[in-house]
C-alpha cells in the first residue's frame, strides 16, 4: 500500500470516529460506483450526509478541502444519487460535507468538519 493510500485510510478512520463521537451513525464507507466513490455516508437527525475526507500532512498544495473541486463534487453527487436510489433513501434530506484531517505523521493534529461544503447545482 502506498503512503498516500495509508494516509487516506488513516484519515477516513479518524473522520468516522470523529463523526460517531459527534452523534452521527455511519451508514456506509467507501461506497463506489464505476466513476466515483463516497468516503463516508452517515446519518444524523434523519438527514443523510455524504462525507468526503481529505487528509494531509502539510498544506504545501493548499488546504485539504480545496482538493474537492467542481469535478470531484460532480462525481460525489452522481454516486450519492445512486446510493439514495439503491438504499431507498430517496425521500430523505441530504447534504455534502468535507472533513479535513491534518496529520503529523500518524498523529492527528486537527479535524475540521465543513458542513454543507457544496450543494447540488
Amino acid at each position: 500500500m502506498t503512503r498516500q493510500k495509508i494516509l487516506g485510510k488513516l484519515g477516513e478512520d479518524c473522520a468516522a470516529k470523529f463523526l460517531e463521537e459527534c452523534g452521527y451513525e455511519i451508514v456506509a464507507r467507501n461506497f463506489r460506483i464505476r466513476s466515483a466513490e463516497i468516503d463516508i455516508v452517515a446519518k444524523i437527525d434523519g438527514m443523510i450526509v455524504f462525507v468526503e475526507v481529505k487528509a494531509r500532512s502539510n498544506i504545501r498544495h493548499g488546504l485539504p478541502s480545496e482538493a474537492v473541486n467542481i469535478r470531484k463534487q460532480k462525481k460525489i453527487i452522481e454516486a450519492a444519487g445512486v446510493f439514495l436510489q439503491n438504499e431507498n433513501f430517496c425521500d430523505c434530506a441530504c447534504r455534502f460535507d468535507v472533513v479535513e484531517i491534518f496529520l503529523d505523521g500518524e498523529r492527528v493534529e486537527e479535524i475540521n468538519h465543513i458542513e454543507n461544503a457544496f450543494e447540488v447545482t
